[in-house]
């Protein structure tokens, strides 16, 4: 056996036993740490084949899974490849083809990439973003306040290429182990660059930025964190910072990171924001990010198999967990505060009819709503609405 056909039966394998649930990195790394017999070249190979299918797998559903691998190799790939070279020849000599004339070759529309188009929010690009699925967005990392010069005098002895986007902000490559050059949370926080933008109303509002005793805030969908370590870095350290998870694991790693990151937080809740927040009733935020759990649309194209196994009834679940979230957690808005409603989903009925949802539901003033288009520069699409309470 070649060591071609090696790699596409062993991306074969992993898809065959693959189940939604988990991962599919998390999937990928058992395999090989079940079957050590292959290099990190190898292993690079495989697990690229294995998220190619599942970007456009979809697509084609009456051919096997060898052939739709192979399809989707060529639907993904812009350079020479000696994988699709051995295999499909005839394709390989037309991998220079912009995506919309692969599509048309294969006689396939963008729309069967991505078959949620009807739900997609107005500004989204319903041609643009099908054909997002086709390109693995780029790692970014946020440099933390003071470490710029830490974080590019490390790069640069590590040989590393990267991308300075702005004086905050890095691109790295997809395989760069940032975790072994760098102090990961203390000097750099990898996150989505679109993700680092959806605080950016507090550069407009600057009087938060200029308070003089402890900003009261909640991050209260806090998951993995980086949220609160953005809001942390904008306002210097002047914050009092309240966190909660429904999730109790994520709130013991969140210790941990916040740590390392070098904050101390006023407190830690497990709550289901669906049901109640376990605060006092009388608590109140200055600030209060409201990240909810959504589809995760806009991230897909980090992780297709999320596209591959999605319900579209999943859109009316989420929808209705957000209302819950909203209702739940809106009393607890200062006077003249800021709620951050955050999506990394690209559904209306996730962002802008939710918008509608809380204006009429609320007495919040509507100040920003905004698409981070992420599909335009390989990074996650994000939503991002702020709202504010009139002043007494």
């Amino acid at each position: 056996m070649s060591k071609f056909h090696s790699y596409i039966a062993s991306a074969s394998k992993i898809i065959s036993t693959y189940s939604t649930g988990k991962p599919l990195a998390i999937h990928i790394k058992a395999f090989f740490a079940a079957d050590k017999k292959f290099g990190s070249r190898d292993r690079r190979i495989i697990a690229s084949l294995c998220y190619y299918y599942y970007r456009t797998s979809r697509v084609f559903n009456s051919n096997t899974v060898e052939e739709k691998i192979l399809y989707s190799l060529f639907l993904c790939e812009t350079k020479s490849n000696e994988l699709l070279h051995f295999f499909r020849p005839d394709l390989h000599e037309k991998t220079g083809l912009t995506p919309e004339e692969k599509l048309i070759l294969l006689q396939v529309n963008e729309t069967a990439i991505f078959p949620y188009i009807n739900e997609l929010g107005d500004p989204i690009d319903k041609h643009l973003f099908p054909l997002s699925f086709l390109i693995q967005p780029h790692i970014f990392l946020r440099i933390r306040p003071g470490k710029s010069q830490r974080v590019l005098e490390k790069l640069n002895y590590a040989s590393v290429s990267y991308d300075l986007i702005s004086d905050e902000c890095i691109q790295l490559g997809n395989h760069v182990p940032a975790d072994k050059i760098l102090k990961l949370n203390n000097e750099a926080v990898v996150q989505d660059l679109n993700s680092q933008k959806v605080l950016n109303y507090l550069d407009v509002d600057i009087s938060f930025l200029q308070a003089d005793k402890k900003v009261t805030a909640w991050d209260c969908c806090a998951a993995s964190g980086g949220k609160s370590i953005l809001l942390y870095d904008k306002l210097k350290g002047n914050v009092q910072l309240t966190v909660s998870d429904v999730r109790n694991n994520i709130l013991l790693n969140l210790g941990k990171r916040f740590e390392e990151a070098g904050m101390i937080i006023h407190r830690s809740l497990l709550s289901d924001l669906s049901v109640s927040t376990g605060l006092p009733d009388a608590e109140k935020f200055s600030i209060i990010i409201c990240d909810v759990p959504c589809t995760g649309s806009g991230t897909w194209s980090r992780s297709p198999e999320q596209l591959y196994y999605f319900d579209k009834k999943q859109i009316e679940v989420y929808a209705e967990r957000q209302q819950k979230i909203f209702l739940n957690t809106i009393p607890y808005l200062l006077p003249g505060g800021l709620f951050f409603y955050i999506t990394c989903s690209v559904f209306k009925k996730e962002n802008e009819a939710m918008v509608e949802f809380i204006r009429e539901n609320s007495g919040l003033h509507v100040l920003q709503t905004q698409y981070l288009k992420g599909y335009e520069i390989a990074a996650d699409t994000m939503f991002v609405a702020v709202f504010s309470t009139p002043n007494l």
